[in-house]
């Protein structure tokens, strides 16, 4: 098996947005669109618990697609225009997009 082989998937690591509210309104329809991207087996969205102490936290939400291997997330990213345009426009506090090949998934 090689690297490419292995389960990858890509990750949207969301900053703090300018207006939440306007994200979260806005957040439901970049799920839709991810939901839509070929090759996608699982989906996870979930948002950072803010700190006690009210200070900001390092990320607002993050959002994990995930596909069989790295030539799955590839066609999927060679689809994902409208999803990375979405993004773009909500995440106001700036937006983190990587690949990651999984290594381990208990």
């Amino acid at each position: 098996m090689t690297e490419h082989d292995k389960p990858t998937k890509i990750s949207f690591v969301y900053s703090n947005p300018t207006d939440p509210d306007a994200f979260e309104a806005a957040y439901s329809e970049q799920i839709a669109l991810a939901r839509k991207l070929p090759g996608l087996i699982r989906l996870q969205a979930s948002k950072v618990w803010p700190k006690e102490d009210g200070s900001p936290t390092p990320a607002y939400r993050l959002l994990d697609l995930y596909f069989a291997d790295y030539a799955a997330a590839s066609a999927a990213a060679a689809e994902a225009g409208p999803l990375v345009g979405a993004t773009r426009e909500h995440a106001t506090g700036g937006v983190v997009i990587a690949f990651a090949e999984i290594l381990e998934d208990a």
